[in-house]
């Protein structure tokens, strides 16, 4: 059964993506966590926000993951930038229930500190002479709906530039990733990048199953704990032929 979670990262590929200090959360995340656990973590491969000016790219859970996270190590600064305008303290009039409510959502982590910063857009990154980044330079947007289609115009005359020593790029994830069991097994995927499976929750690869963020994409951990018991169920449905084990979902 694979359940490997949608953890390919959203990259952000501008000028200077490829300079030191610039890293995706769950890189940053992950070793803090082993640190924490008490897990050999050398200092110089370890990713620490202390006394640097960070910047949070993404401004959902796991930004502001990132964002406890760098209070604590003691960060001597935190911009967190968001793209999308500031959504309202309230429900808009064109968000009525039942639909998820588009609002304002402040975390202890925000509670903490660090500035949130709505639409804007970064451009580039530019070092320090040395191979580090030094600058991040971006811009206002609005966003305009056209068509059907988002897209996010620059307002001119609002570019700036932050001093920064530490970049976080937490702009969410793009499915499961590829390298490991999908390639191995060749398993087939949807048109959205996740891993295919049958009614009994069986992948492309005989006797292979899947659940969870793998063949949904990234979502609640409700869901995945009731596919894992359903995948379960259709697990011992192929072994078996037939299956007492509950199934949360068809």
């Amino acid at each position: 059964m694979l359940a490997c979670g949608a953890g390919a990262p959203r990259d952000l590929p501008v000028p200077g993506r490829e300079l030191g200090g610039i890293h995706f959360a769950m890189e940053y995340l992950t070793l803090s966590n082993k640190r924490c656990e008490g897990d050999p973590v050398p200092d110089e491969t370890f990713i620490s926000a202390r006394g640097k000016r960070v910047v949070i790219i993404g401004g959902g859970d796991t930004g502001a993951d990132c964002l406890g996270t760098v209070h604590r190590q003691g960060a001597a600064a935190v911009h967190q930038f968001e793209v999308l305008p500031r959504p309202p303290d309230a429900r808009a009039p064109d968000n009525p229930w039942p639909q998820w409510p588009n609002i304002l959502r402040v975390s202890s982590a925000h509670e903490e500190g660090g500035e949130r910063v709505y639409a804007v857009s970064t451009d580039r990154f530019t070092d320090d002479g040395h191979g580090r980044v030094k600058q991040l330079h971006g811009v206002k947007v609005d966003l305009v709906r056209a068509g059907g289609r988002v897209e996010f115009k620059p307002v001119p005359g609002s570019e700036f530039a932050l001093d920064v020593d530490l970049v976080l790029l937490a702009m969410g994830f793009l499915g499961p990733e590829r390298s490991g069991p999908i390639d191995e097994l060749g398993l087939k995927l949807t048109e959205r990048g996740n891993v295919a499976r049958d009614p009994n929750w069986m992948t492309s690869a005989p006797g292979v199953f899947t659940c969870g963020d793998m063949q949904r994409g990234q979502s609640l951990i409700v869901w995945a704990i009731a596919e894992g018991r359903s995948c379960a169920a259709g697990v011992d449905r192929w072994l078996m032929g037939r299956t007492d084990l509950p199934a949360p979902l068809p």
